[in-house]
């Protein structure tokens, strides 16, 4: 299944980022620790250009640790950005990121104007959370669901720093496939828009291959089965969900690993790293690739049969 979610809304918002963009000194991008890749906008870096931008890897505590130091060195290894860790509202630990700014602007005189920086991410990242730590004070709406910040709006922030946020928003297609996946388990699309199922086997499947002792430790799952669909049914042996007929309630199933991995009851896991990502990517230009020789191909066979029809 392709997992898309671009509501009006999202549309409207990159239009109003593209106009103000110009106005700002650096960018500030919060992730998801547990999807870094499939959490960053390929929208921003068009959007953004040369400024410098600051990649907040938030809910950190979430993360696997030793896999979320491997995505700050891959991040970093683009131009003019800087990585940092945030875990729920530290507020210390937040104020690095202020800190972060200053340094990266180093030509701005603040006693002569206001630092811009524009604060981005995608929907339930945690960014209004964040901003709400900064500031010190209840400035942005919070909230489980993602698409809660609908509007752009300017905070004052200590320092003489004018912070911009701005509606999270997703792109019209999410690619690779596997992204989409990663996103709606961790909470990032809406799930009114979903098929529970499906989202709840591809994180079945990717536990049992990335995480077997966490799965075991939390299911009392003895042997590990060989695939998702056998651990779902695994699990509803064991919390005895079935549906009429003893079929296992694979819907009840889904609700559970969904919510004890966005709320880390399962432990600290990450969904991606960088060297999944890049062979993901390589597998992706591969196949566009096939599909355009196959399109101009077929372009080709028709432009001669449509010149050998016209000779006649």
């Amino acid at each position: 299944m392709a997992i898309n979610w671009f509501p009006g809304h999202m549309h409207k918002a990159r239009k109003e980022i593209k106009q103000v963009m110009p106005q700002m000194d650096l960018i500030i991008e919060v992730l998801d620790a547990r999807i870094p890749f499939s959490s960053e906008n390929p929208l921003v870096p068009a959007l953004r250009g040369d400024k410098p931008v600051i990649k907040v890897l938030n809910k950190r505590d979430l993360a696997d640790p030793e896999i979320t130091e491997r995505w700050q060195t891959w991040l970093e290894r683009e131009r003019g950005v800087r990585t940092i860790t945030l875990t729920h509202n530290q507020r210390h630990e937040a104020l690095g990121i202020l800190e972060l700014a200053q340094e990266m602007t180093p030509d701005h005189d603040l006693q002569k104007s206001a630092l811009r920086v524009m604060i981005l991410g995608i929907p339930n990242v945690g960014k209004s959370t964040i901003i709400n730590t900064l500031a010190g004070r209840p400035v942005a709406k919070t909230g489980n669901e993602p698409a809660v910040t609908r509007a752009q709006q300017a905070i004052k922030l200590p320092d003489n720093i004018l912070l911009y946020d701005t509606p999270g928003f997703l792109w019209p297609k999410l690619s690779p496939e596997a992204s989409g996946y990663r996103l709606a388990v961790s909470g990032a699309i809406r799930s009114a828009v979903l098929d529970f199922e499906d989202i709840a086997l591809f994180e079945a499947d990717y536990l049992i291959q990335a995480y077997p002792e966490l799965v075991q430790a939390r299911y009392g799952v003895n042997p590990l089965p060989e695939d998702g669909l056998g651990l779902m049914d695994a699990i509803a042996a064991k919390r005895r969900f079935f549906g009429r007929g003893g079929i296992p309630d694979l819907h009840k199933v889904s609700e559970v690993l969904l919510n004890e991995f966005r709320s880390g009851t399962l432990g600290q896991i990450s969904l991606e790293t960088p060297e999944m990502v890049e062979q993901e990517l390589a597998e992706a230009e591969r196949e566009a690739a096939e599909k355009a020789a196959q399109k101009a191909a077929q372009k080709d066979v028709k432009r001669k049969k449509k010149d050998r029809t016209g000779k006649r």
